[in-house]
Formats: structure tokens, C-alpha cells, sequence
């Protein structure tokens, strides 16, 4: 089962373990390694001064022509490995270098503010029509 459409987790939240085993997950990183022979991708991305790291293993996705040091967005399900590592096996691994990512940041962030305010409006009039 696919995500909702509006979802997307920026790396540090799949690494931290927002994103439970299993559960799909949309993200995104600059591919830093591809090993074709493991069918593993390495995608990293910077926040708060401290580089994130997401394994990505690509077999469902090959044979695609990687392009390191381009950024991609990867659609798949998350994966705990052996260690600290976390792997999304990913459905879709889409290149989308010139994505300017400090807008895309802004606008997952808005996207979510948007959202969890029409949520609260939808409960309260919930509340209100129980009431009544």
C-alpha cells in the first residue's frame, strides 16, 4: 500500500525511526555510493550540520543508470537492518537533480502546517456537530 500523496519524510525522520518497519515511505538525498553488485544506493542529506545517511537497496528498481552526487526521491518501504542502518527497498527511485532542496524543505514544512491545521478545523467541527 502506497503512502498518502502528501507524505514525504525528510531523511533524519526515517533514520530516527518516525517511519515504523515496514510502513511506506517517500524521501529523498543526494546519491553519494551505488553498489550494483549488493543492488544497494547510498542516499545522504545535510540538516542541522550533521549529514544523514539512507541505504537504499535497488533491486526492484534495476537496472537504472545511477548518477552520483544527483538527487533523487525514492518511494518504497522501510527496512531495519543489522546495526544502526536503515534501508528503504525502494519501488520507485526517480533522479531529480536542480530540485532546489531548501525549497523542497520549506514546502514539506508548509504542506504539513496546512494540513494539521484543516485536521484541527475538521475535529472541532466534528465536535461541534456531536454536541449539538
Amino acid at each position: 500500500m502506497l503512502p498518502a500523496a502528501a507524505v514525504l519524510y525528510f531523511p533524519w525522520e526515517v533514520k530516527s525511526g518516525a517511519v515504523q518497519e515496514g510502513a511506506s515511505v517517500r524521501t529523498f538525498g543526494r546519491l553519494v555510493s551505488y553498489q550494483p553488485e549488493e543492488s544497494r544506493a547510498t542516499l545522504s542529506a545535510q540538516h542541522a550540520s550533521k549529514e544523514h545517511h539512507v541505504v537504499v537497496r535497488t533491486s526492484f528498481v534495476e537496472p537504472f543508470n545511477p548518477i552520483v552526487g544527483a538527487q533523487y526521491v525514492v518511494l518504497g518501504e522501510k527496512e531495519n537492518t543489522d546495526g544502526d542502518d536503515v534501508m528503504v527497498r525502494a519501488r520507485v527511485l526517480n533522479c531529480v537533480d536542480g530540485v532546489n532542496i531548501a525549497l523542497l524543505q520549506k514546502a514539506i514544512n508548509e504542506q504539513r502546517s496546512f494540513f494539521m491545521e484543516r485536521d484541527c478545523k475538521q475535529d472541532n467541527a466534528a465536535q461541534s456537530a456531536d454536541a449539538t
